[in-house]
């Protein structure tokens, strides 16, 4: 079976994208189908966003889709200024990536202690296939700074001023080896997550050719 990755995010396709297609899952994009559909993603949360992108692809597609979606959350910050799952949102506009850095070092400056920020992102991913959902959440903690690295991920840029422990340096700038130390292990539980699900729902088109 082949599945979609419902996302245009460059850095999401190249860390999840390229991780599922190392582990033998073939793996497409939107851009790959030419779909070029705005979903509306209001839910509350990650798991509804990740639902909500998630069937309505699936429904574009007719392929087995994940999608991701990820609130952020910082501690001492008001409720009234927490990104949640408006990252890249604030106050009705949608920010570029040198507008999310200088907006977030802001927020390391006015909110944080010594030039940091700790806070977490909430991961939400949903595999869907017609009537079949799966979803689940991981929480991800994270050290902000208002130092910024050289290095930009497009469409990934609060990577530039994320400190990664225990290796101390940027996200942005981790190299392979580095990743596979600290992203790969936190994000493992996610991949086990898509893994099994697609699993499970290789067996079931098993089942229905074998009938």
């Amino acid at each position: 079976m082949k599945y979609l990755l419902a996302t245009t995010n460059k850095a999401k396709i190249r860390y999840y994208g390229t991780k599922l297609k190392d582990k033998g899952i073939d793996i497409v994009t939107l851009n790959d189908l030419n779909i070029n559909v705005d979903v509306d993603e209001n839910g509350k949360n990650p798991i509804e966003n990740a639902i909500i992108k998630a069937t309505a692809y699936n429904n574009l597609s007719n392929m087995a889709t994940i999608a991701l979606d990820e609130g952020l959350f910082l501690e001492n910050v008001p409720d009234n200024v927490q990104p949640g799952t408006h990252v890249r949102h604030v106050n009705g506009k949608r920010l570029n990536d040198k507008e999310m850095i200088e907006y977030y070092i802001a927020l390391v400056n006015k909110y944080g202690k010594n030039g940091k920020l700790p806070g977490y992102f909430l991961k939400g991913v949903a595999v869907v296939n017609g009537d079949d959902i799966f979803t689940f959440e991981y929480k991800a903690n994270r050290e902000f700074t208002n130092q910024q690295s050289n290095v930009i991920d497009e469409g990934y840029p609060l990577a530039s001023i994320q400190i990664i422990q225990p290796i101390g340096k940027f996200k942005s700038e981790l190299t392979e080896d580095e990743e596979k130390e600290t992203m790969d292990i936190e994000q493992k539980d996610i991949f086990d997550f898509i893994l099994n699900t697609i699993t499970t729902l290789e067996q079931k088109e098993i089942k229905k050719l074998t009938r």
